[in-house]
């Protein structure tokens, strides 16, 4: 009958089981019984420092009468004393008492010291009776000493007033901290649910889904924004990596048609080992094309997402602009193009030197395809702000206001480039590179197109 009570547990709610909730109400309480404690200590002391007060003021109001006065004086406090708390004595200086309800000074009681707590015995009709007392006592100039005491039990009944009032209400207090707490935890859950519920969504392939936000500075808002802004990032490139593969396709579908059809045409009309070895190489032209594409597609992902320059070494920018000047001069001579390079100063900058010299190179290779014959193209280092720019300009046709942006995407090409052997990938190299250096290109529109790469100085 009762086997299967070893294996029952209690599962409690998520919402009590959440740190928010446990965190939230366990402080409440704690809140709460360090006020009540405050409250209960507040209200002691104050009405321990009212009755001080009140015996002090007494006690000196007496000792400032004759002696024949002082009597009358202590009469006349205990005649108004309907509740039996008021006690005052008058003693010799051998302890013999000379009027008042007191049956002796206190042995605890100290003489012209501050009200204080002590044991005294109350004499009246009723008989003696032992209390706890706060009583003070002077010594007077005749000599007698003169005592006034009052009875505590009174504040000790009202404290405990005070103490039973806060305890009945502290578990009110309590409950009120747990509801506080399960709103709080209930409203951190119902976030939270609904952050799982979009991240499910999201997880599903719908990138279109955002985290809302309430418009406050709240952790959970600013979880949110971070999140929306990493989404943003996702979907551009997921659509991106869309789109690149579409045009992967679409550019690396020709020259693979080409292959195959040139292949099959070899394979059904060669007569001959030369025909048939002419077949072969078109082939392996057009699967080297294939493999140039592939080759720069990898270079490209490698040097945006590998995320740092594993070297850093000091480039001299004159030395790297002539250099490609060196390098492309014989290829502007056979195009009957006027190649110039200004190369002046001792402008050093940080950074990777092949990869700079390789984003140069393109920018210039870019600018001798679209140049036409007998046009120029200038590569000059000229000074800027905090910096030295590397500008490549030409006297080709440009490109136009719409295209500024999208000459540096994967595969672009213009109209004005379709006759132009190329896979467009170049400026998309360069774009690359600038960006893990942290440097700046722009590119004008307009004819005669001029490409520029900002490098920062280093601070000395």
């Amino acid at each position: 009958m009762f086997a299967g009570i070893d294996s029952f547990s209690v599962q409690l709610p998520d919402v009590v089981r959440t740190r928010t909730f446990r965190w939230a109400a366990g402080a409440f309480a704690v809140c709460i019984v360090l006020f009540s404690a405050f409250v209960y200590w507040q209200a002691v002391d104050y009405m321990l420092a009212r009755t001080d007060a009140a015996l002090t003021e007494e006690l000196l109001a007496i000792a400032a009468d004759s002696p024949a006065r002082q009597l009358n004086a202590i009469d006349d406090r205990l005649s108004h004393d309907p509740r039996r708390i008021r006690l005052a004595g008058l003693f010799r200086p051998d302890g013999h008492r000379i009027a008042g309800n007191l049956a002796s000074l206190p042995p605890s009681l100290k003489i012209d010291a501050p009200v204080q707590s002590v044991a005294a015995i109350r004499i009246d009709p009723n008989g003696p009776e032992e209390m706890t007392v706060r009583a003070i006592s002077r010594n007077l100039p005749d000599g007698n000493v003169l005592a006034v005491a009052r009875n505590i039990d009174e504040l000790k009944q009202l404290a405990e007033v005070v103490a039973r009032a806060l305890l009945l209400g502290l578990p009110l207090a309590l409950c009120f901290g747990l509801a506080i707490g399960m709103v709080l935890s209930v409203r951190a859950q119902k976030r939270v649910a609904e952050f799982n519920t979009l991240v499910r969504r999201i997880v599903a392939g719908d990138l279109r889904q955002r985290l809302r936000t309430q418009g406050l500075d709240h952790p959970f808002d600013k979880l949110a924004e971070t999140a929306n802004g990493m989404l943003d990032e996702i979907e551009a490139l997921v659509r991106e990596m869309a789109g690149v593969g579409n045009e992967i396709a679409h550019d690396l579908r020709t020259p693979l048609t080409r292959v195959r059809l040139g292949l099959e045409r070899g394979r059904a009309n060669a007569k001959s080992l030369e025909e048939l070895q002419a077949a072969t190489d078109r082939a392996i032209g057009g699967v080297d094309q294939s493999l140039t594409i592939i080759t720069k597609l990898l270079r490209i992902a490698e040097i945006e997402y590998g995320g740092r320059l594993n070297e850093l070494d000091n480039v001299a920018l004159p030395d790297l602009v002539r250099e490609v000047g060196d390098l492309y001069a014989p290829i502007a001579e056979d195009k009957h193009i006027t190649l110039c390079v200004v190369a002046s100063g001792d402008a050093t900058v940080r950074g990777d030197r092949d990869l700079l010299l390789e984003a140069v190179a393109n920018l210039v290779d870019n600018a001798m395809k679209f140049t036409p014959v007998g046009g120029s193209v200038e590569v000059a280092l000229v000074p800027g702000k905090n910096e030295s720019i590397v500008r490549v300009s030409d006297s080709g046709p440009g490109i136009r206001e719409d295209e500024r942006d999208a000459v540096i995407r994967r595969f672009y090409r213009s109209d004005k480039s379709r006759t132009t052997f190329g896979f467009g990938l170049g400026l998309s190299l360069v774009s690359a590179i600038i960006k893990l250096h942290g440097f700046r290109l722009t590119i004008a529109t307009g004819p005669g197109c001029v490409a520029q790469i900002a490098c920062t100085l280093p601070t000395v």
